[in-house]
C-alpha cells in the first residue's frame, strides 16, 4: 500500500483492490490504539482516507498505521485473486416493504456493521440482458443475487448510494452502453463487481434487475444512510 499526505490532518492510503480497502478499514476500526487516533475513516474503491483526530499529528497517525504491518495488503491480494478483472468497470444505480427488513447482529466486530435484509421485486428492465451476458437463466440470476451476502464497501455518487461487493462473481456485468437519463429510486442494479440500490431518481448506467421499497437515505433517520460501510446486505425476493 502507498500512504500519501492529504492536507495537514489526513492520510490517503492507496490500495490494490476494494477488498484490501475493506480489510484495512476493519483493521483500523478494530485496533483501539489506531482507532483512537482517527476522527473519520472514508473508504473508496481503491483508497482509504484517514482523518486524524483532534490533537493528533499526521506523523503519529502514519507511524500507527505502519505498525499494522502488511496484513491489509496480504489479505487484499488473496481476495483479489479470487476475482476476475472483468469487474473493474463500475457505474451505479430500489419496491418491497420496510416491514420486511430485518437487522441482525454484526458478523464480526471488526466489520463495524450489521446485516440488513433488503426485499427485492426482480422485474428490472435489464434482467433479461444480465441473463444473456452471464449465460444464466433469469431464475439463476435471481438465485445468484439472493444466494450470497453482499458487503458495503463504500458510499458515493449520491447520498445513500452504497457500493456493494462480495456477491456471486458470475454476476459481474458491464455498465449499459447508453446510460438512462432517469432511473427510478429503489432500482437495484449491477455494474462490474458491484451491486447497488439507487437512493433517488437520477441518471445511471447500471444494469437494472429489480426494485425495492427500502429507503436508502432519510435525513430524519439516524444515521440517514440505511447501508453504511462495513454492513452486510442480503437480498431476498419480495
Amino acid at each position: 500500500m502507498t500512504v500519501l499526505s492529504y492536507g495537514d490532518r489526513a492520510l490517503l492510503v492507496e490500495l490494490g483492490s476494494t477488498e484490501a480497502v475493506i480489510e484495512l478499514a476493519a483493521l483500523v476500526s478494530g485496533e483501539a490504539e489506531v482507532a483512537g487516533l482517527v476522527e473519520d475513516v472514508v473508504p473508496g474503491a481503491r483508497t482509504l482516507l484517514l482523518v486524524a483526530g483532534a490533537g493528533v499529528s499526521v506523523d503519529r497517525l502514519r507511524a500507527a498505521l505502519s505498525e499494522l504491518g502488511e496484513a491489509p495488503s496480504r489479505l487484499g491480494v488473496s481476495a483479489a485473486r479470487r476475482r476476475s478483472s472483468a469487474g473493474r468497470r463500475a457505474g451505479w444505480g430500489a419496491g418491497a416493504s420496510s416491514a420486511n427488513r430485518r437487522e441482525v447482529a454484526p458478523s464480526s466486530p471488526a466489520a463495524g456493521g450489521r446485516e440488513v435484509v433488503v426485499p427485492v421485486a426482480y422485474d428490472g428492465a435489464d434482467l433479461d440482458v444480465v441473463a444473456r451476458l452471464t449465460g444464466l437463466s433469469v431464475e439463476e440470476v435471481v438465485a445468484a443475487h439472493t444466494g450470497t451476502s453482499w458487503r458495503v464497501a463504500f458510499g458515493g455518487f449520491a447520498p445513500g448510494f452504497a457500493y456493494l461487493v462480495g456477491g456471486d462473481p458470475r454476476l459481474q456485468v458491464p455498465r449499459r452502453d447508453t446510460p438512462r437519463t432517469a432511473v427510478p429510486a429503489g432500482s437495484v442494479g449491477l455494474a462490474g463487481e458491484f451491486s447497488g440500490v439507487y437512493p433517488r431518481e437520477s441518471p445511471g448506467g447500471w444494469q437494472l434487475i429489480g426494485r425495492t421499497d427500502e429507503v436508502m437515505w432519510d435525513v430524519d433517520r439516524e444515521p440517514p444512510a440505511l447501508l453504511a460501510p462495513g454492513a452486510t446486505v442480503r437480498f431476498v425476493e419480495a
